[in-house]
């Protein structure tokens, strides 16, 4: 039996990360509404089978449009998948969909840390450390920029 592969995280200077911030910030705002439609399509499926649909999966017995709603919201749903593994795919962490919340490796020090970007954010101003969450977000001052992948 093979042996199971892991994979190393892929660490960013401050830099190298802001580099990737326009275009995350392109993919999460798609993201954003992508899950807005979806949400929208399963509530008009509740809202036509008198609760949520217990898959997206048409039925036989479905109307033409309780079948037609099932798979624009798998579609949706697809779609969304691909757009945060697409971000993924960049080397970025995704924290919390709902609000577009997105980390990367950093080091400061030698110490592995979160570089930590929101959604709506120009650049990656903060940092964390890997058992902290948003809420313990440091910013990332000239001192510290000075030290990240040092």
């Amino acid at each position: 039996m093979p042996a199971a592969e892991t994979t190393q995280p892929r660490y960013f200077t401050l830099e190298a990360a802001n580099a990737l911030i326009p275009r995350l910030n392109a993919i999460v705002a798609e993201q954003m509404l992508r899950r807005s439609e979806v949400e929208t399509r399963l509530k008009e499926l509740a809202g036509l089978l008198g609760g949520a649909p217990e898959t997206l999966t048409p039925a036989e017995n479905d109307t033409t449009e309780v079948a037609d709603l099932k798979r624009v919201a798998m579609e949706g749903i697809e779609d969304y998948q691909r757009g945060w593994h697409a971000v993924e795919e960049m080397g970025a962490v995704l924290k919390d969909p709902r609000i577009g919340l997105v980390d990367f490796y950093g080091r400061i020090d030698g110490k592995t840390v979160w570089l930590c970007w929101k959604y709506g954010e120009e650049e990656i101003t903060h940092y964390h450390s890997l058992d902290e969450g948003f809420s313990g977000r440091k910013p990332i001052s000239g001192s510290v920029k000075a030290r990240l992948l040092n």
